[in-house]
């Protein structure tokens, strides 16, 4: 039987052997070294030979993985700069104060995470002493990324560096009194700190990339040159297993982005356990990275096992290392040298000769202590060799020890995570350790006091002259004066007003005509940020390719397909528009990073990004939340909106619910305009609020979402009078009456008050004729743009109630005097109205699309959730008759005469 795995075709075998003799020697050649020397020293033959070939260009698919070593050399290492006995008490100081902060903490039962910064520390020292640049560099400085769980390290070197005080590390993880530090990096809890929210697992590296990516964006458009800055993302080995973590590494590949560089802290653990068990995670690492187009550098061993890889004549160290699962890498951790010896070197004769020439301490101290993430020399090395790195992106692989310098009752241990303090004796060992100045008479009633060398120490000196000359402290987060934006010119907004006469328009196609207004507007056309994934078509926005260009640092460099249309597909270095592919997480990414270029960069950028409704907060909420946690600004658009407006589609398009996910969110402004003047005057009060000035008592760090249908429908004109510009800001106006919308009702006929949102209004507007021609009933129809505002005004004004102070909710207020009982709808579920129901005096009833989605047209499908014109009028006299004002029969003649 054939051995399948004998003959492996590729590329190669498709092209004909021009020497098929010297071909025949190659393979000789190999078969004698296997012969002669054995298989391994073929394989380090043939790693060699292709590394060469991978070093002099030649077109070889590369080496995806290499030797469980590192990949500088000891000899190539260059010298640190600097005083490293200097920063090695720096780096004691900071690994004290982040275990006492944490360990203080603990009696309040708040929890911490200890073990992570402990195996980080010489990873963050190494690069605010050296790397980070601060916001007075050049350009707007480096971007950080911090571990989340590392975040008491930060605090410790910033209450070393003064800008933190013990006050401060006392209330850790206790913010409600003032004076508080987040558990996690969080700008906006701590906005002069923190830039970047990195604790949701797995968005600090998708982050990362785009936002390095926007940094070449903003330098290629010329709006502000950022080549300078560089970007960093500290992230643990564990986090790689988040889909988000690798989703964007062949765009970091394609695009060159050198300006970007991945720490991955690889000690091997999860939060309960080994991340890679019966495996090895650096190995998996390299070749995922390595296979995208990244430059990996591996820095696994401290210079303790200098010693041994000299010993290592024959490979036999090299191999022992590669095939040893990192499970056992972390028993070793705790076992003594017998064990050792027995298990690691006595599974080759060539390593127990080796272990002979060791004593028990060297073979303790390398693999117990020596790992090459805890040694400045070692870091400094990989960080320089990635920063000069040109042409791709850099990951840094480096190998520590989970809980390094805490103690035997931590380092290595699966319980780690969840480990919070140390006990007084295990402090007074650490302290041993680190060679640190704390007496034993500074436990005062068994409390762990903070360490400081003193304000004008000399490591405190030392610590602020080297962020001096790198431009500042970091991390840091900065808002820098810019002057508000001008308004755009106001007839791009006003020719809205007049609506659209006999021509049924979609609102998705109003917003599109808006934006293609605004963007030529002279003052700040240049600052939007349209970001669209893959469906820019579908949304009618084709006609911006060619006048605005889609961004790509390689321009165009093949003719498009459609060169011969008017509406071409365009490419461009400077070009404005984000078409990204198929990804809604990485358009998020995209739209977080220009959101807050006004605080990263000082230049205020308006993205806004368009998607189907039902794939933008349902996939990619998580990040909406980081959107508000980093204090983002822009416009969130969800088009071809509503369960039952996308025709069609069927149940996975169908969203129902968006609003709802939505209202969770602090940060969003949730509107559903139903009109193409509502959808003007919410995008022109928002570049009023966000970017312009905001009144007294507003947040400018907030963001808008707005639902609009690919339905075309009419849009009338703008209601005269006063009021309609605050209503559809505030969420509710009364559109028409039954008597201005011309209907003919007997006198004293009874009333209903129809609240419609979105596209629900024109159902709404049909019922209204029904039930006056019908059934002798007069509506009023309300324009309900955004029920969430009403809500939340609604909360405010009963917070403000249990101050003492009068305050009436917006909804009452407008609906103060209005007869009858009010019925809501919307192309949502009815949880989505019945958000206002308690503050509402009138009877309040709601219709909604509650269920799953179907496949059907739109006519159908709002006959089978009960939404549309004829559902609204059997709903409305069920409502009178229940008060009397209609007849009981009413409700089933209409539901008969209606076929429901």
């Amino acid at each position: 039987m054939t051995d399948p795995n004998a003959i492996r075709p590729s590329a190669l075998d498709q092209l004909p052997d021009r020497d098929p003799e010297e071909t025949a020697e190659w393979q000789a050649s190999l078969d004698a070294v296997t012969k002669a020397a054995g298989p391994h020293r073929a394989a380090y033959l043939m790693r060699r030979t292709l590394e060469r070939a991978e070093g002099n260009g030649v077109a070889l698919p590369k080496l995806l993985e290499t030797d469980y070593v590192n990949t500088i050399p000891t000899a190539a290492e260059p010298d640190v700069p600097g005083d490293e006995a200097m920063e090695r008490r720096i780096t004691a100081w900071n690994r004290w104060n982040a275990a006492a902060m944490v360990t203080r903490g603990a009696k309040y039962g708040v929890g911490g995470h200890i073990a992570t910064f402990a195996s980080a520390a010489w990873l963050y020292e190494t690069g605010f002493n050296h790397f980070f640049k601060g916001k007075e560099a050049d350009g707007s400085g480096d971007q950080l990324y911090i571990q989340g769980h590392a975040s008491p390290g930060i605090y410790a070197r910033a209450f070393l560096d003064g800008r933190l005080n013990e006050a401060h590390l006392d209330n850790f993880r206790r913010e409600s009194g003032g004076n508080g530090l987040p558990s996690y990096p969080h700008p906006r809890r701590l906005p002069w700190l923190w830039e970047f929210p990195t604790v949701s697992m797995g968005l600090g590296p998708l982050s990362a990339i785009y936002q390095a990516r926007f940094n070449r964006y903003l330098t290629n458009r010329g709006i502000k040159d950022v080549s300078a800055s560089h970007v960093w993302a500290f992230l643990g080995d564990g986090e790689m297993d988040e889909p988000e973590s690798t989703a964007a590494l062949a765009l970091a590949s394609r695009e060159g982005l050198d300006n970007l560089t991945f720490v991955i802290n690889c000690n091997l653990q999860r939060l309960d356990g080994p991340v890679r068990a019966n495996f090895k995670i650096v190995q998996e690492l390299e070749a995922q990275f390595r296979g995208a187009g990244w430059n990996v550098i591996k820095t696994l061993w401290g210079t303790a096992w200098d010693e041994l890889f000299a010993l290592d004549t024959t490979g036999a160290l090299v191999r022992r290392l590669r095939e040893v699962p990192d499970a056992q890498v972390q028993t070793y951790q705790t076992r003594d040298a017998a064990y050792i010896r027995q298990d690691f070197f006595g599974k080759d004769p060539a390593l127990v000769e080796m272990a002979k020439l060791l004593s028990d301490d060297k073979i303790l101290e390398c693999f117990h202590l020596s790992r090459g993430g805890h040694e400045a020399r070692k870091v400094y090395a990989a960080y320089k060799a990635a920063v000069e790195f040109k042409g791709a992106p850099t990951v840094i692989l480096a190998q520590t020890v989970k809980g390094h310098t805490l103690g035997e009752g931590f380092a290595s241990k699966n319980a780690n995570h969840q480990m919070k303090k140390l006990s007084v004796d295990e402090f007074k060992t650490m302290r041993d350790l680190l060679d640190l100045p704390i007496r034993d008479s500074d436990f005062v009633d068994g409390v762990v006091p903070y360490g400081h060398p003193g304000a004008d120490s000399a490591e405190v000196r030392y610590l602020q002259e080297r962020r001096a000359a790198l431009g500042g402290p970091a991390p840091a987060r900065r808002v820098h004066p810019v002057a508000p934006l001008p308004a755009p010119a106001e007839k791009a907004f006003a020719s809205f007003d007049k609506g659209s006469g006999s021509q049924n328009v979609a609102t998705t196609m109003a917003f599109v005509r808006l934006i293609k207004d605004l963007v030529r507007d002279k003052e700040t056309g240049r600052r939007w940020v349209p970001i669209v994934p893959d469906e820019a078509r579908t949304f009618g926005m084709e006609s911006l390719f060619p006048s605005l260009g889609i961004y790509s640092p390689k321009g165009q460099t093949y003719e498009p397909v459609d060169r011969d249309q008017l509406m071409y597909y365009k490419e461009a270095e400077n070009g404005q528009i984000l078409n990204e592919g198929i990804t809604e997480a990485g358009s998020m990414a995209d739209f977080i990073a220009a959101s807050t270029a006004y605080s990263t960069h000082g230049e205020a950028m308006i993205p806004f990004y368009i998607f189907y409704s039902m794939f933008g907060w349902q996939r990619t909420a998580d990040q909406m939340w980081q959107l508000g946690d980093q204090l983002g600004r822009g416009f969130l658009v969800g088009a071809t909106a509503g369960r039952t407006t996308l025709t069609g589609e069927g149940l996975q398009h169908a969203d129902g619910h968006s609003p709802v996910i939505a209202a969770t969110n602090p940060a969003a402004l949730t509107y559903d305009p139903a009109f193409a003047y509502e959808v003007a005057t919410i995008v022109k009060d928002g570049l009023r609020r966000m970017y312009g000035e905001a009144a007294p008592g507003e947040d400018p760090d907030v963001f808008y979402y707005l639902t609009v249908y690919n339905e075309p429908l009419p849009q009338p004109a703008k209601p005269a009078g006063l009021g309609v510009d605050e209503g559809i800001v505030k969420g509710l106006y009364r559109f028409n009456t039954a008597e201005s919308a011309g209907v003919t009702v007997p006198a004293n006929a009874p009333r209903v008050q129809l609240l419609g949102s979105g596209t629900a209004i024109h159902w709404a507007l049909e019922a209204q004729k029904l039930l006056a021609e019908e059934w002798g009933v007069a509506a009023d129809v309300w324009s309900a743009t955004s029920w969430s505002e009403l809500r939340r005004d609604a909360l405010e004004a009963d917070a403000a109630l249990l101050r003492g102070e009068e305050r009436v909710p917006y909804v009452r207020q407008a609906l103060q005097g209005a007869e009858g009982p009010v019925l809501a709808v919307s192309d949502y579920m009815r949880q989505v109205p019945d958000q206002i129901a308690q503050w509402v005096e009138q009877d309040y009833s709601s219709l909604g699309a509650d269920g799953f989605g179907l496949s059907d047209t739109r006519e159908a499908a709002r006959r089978h959730f009960g939404v549309d014109a004829q559902s609204i009028v059997v709903a409305a006299l069920a409502q009178l008759a229940k008060r009397g004002e209609t007849r009981a029969a009413a409700v089933k003649e209409a539901r008969e005469k209606y076929g429901l």
